[in-house]
């Protein structure tokens, strides 16, 4: 869900998952109908939110096993699990070292292994890689395609072109509320109007045979204009 500050994409991830009631329309997630099975919708999914859920007064484990412990996991498959997602992310060494002390990649990755104590089908990305330096953006995408390629549906916010470029199967962007326009990045990009090059010559003769050679300009004077169509690449 691409968009600017302000689009409501943030109210969309509240709404898709439970946390704020619609005012209309009718939404399934995960096959379940969100008004008449909410309960059934949070047992499918995850949520990493705009900001950080960690708890910077514990350790990284201990954030895990708090996870754990509100999935009702027993005391012995919480730690199990805990462990797991801890080295999957990179985060084994800092396990035992408060998560006030983390970098803010290190936050984030604490925070989507946290959201995966669940074991959801369905995880909601709410701009996960905003205020992240380069190389912590670039870790959260391969983090975020493995998640893909473990068969996880990520629904992720950006207001990052590049971003949805790099990681969406499907792209809708969202404008003052509204879908402006979805479908894959090379359909989208198809949708974008083409540029031009105006090329201006000196030389009567150089630009009588660039007047040959391209058909499709636009002639005055001394200059020639080309259309640029967008391809989608």
């Amino acid at each position: 869900l691409l968009g600017p500050n302000g689009a409501g994409k943030t109210t969309a991830v509240k709404i898709l998952s439970t946390l704020v009631t619609p005012d209309a329309g009718d939404i399934r997630v995960g096959g379940h109908d969100l008004a008449t099975a909410p309960q059934a919708v949070r047992g499918a999914i995850g949520v990493t939110g705009q900001f950080s859920a960690v708890d910077g007064l514990i350790t990284g484990e201990e954030n895990m096993l708090l996870m754990a412990d509100l999935h009702h996991l027993p005391r012995r498959e919480g730690k199990r699990v805990a462990a797991e997602l801890l080295e999957r992310f990179d985060l084994t060494e800092a396990a035992d070292k408060p998560a006030s002390t983390y970098s803010g990649g290190m936050k984030r990755r604490l925070d989507i292994a946290m959201t995966l104590v669940g074991d959801p089908r369905i995880i909601f990305l709410d701009e996960p890689t905003t205020g992240l330096d380069p190389r912590s953006r670039h870790t959260m995408w391969q983090i975020i395609r493995e998640l893909v390629t473990g068969g996880v549906t990520v629904f992720l916010t950006t207001q990052y072109l590049e971003e949805a470029d790099e990681l969406a199967d499907r792209i809708a962007v969202l404008n003052n509320g509204k879908i402006a326009a979805q479908g894959t990045a090379e359909e989208l990009k198809r949708l974008v109007p083409g540029g031009h090059v105006r090329l201006r010559f000196t030389d009567p003769d150089a630009y009588r045979h660039a007047a040959t050679a391209l058909p499709g300009g636009t002639g005055d004077d001394d200059t020639l204009t080309l259309q640029i169509p967008s391809d989608g690449s």
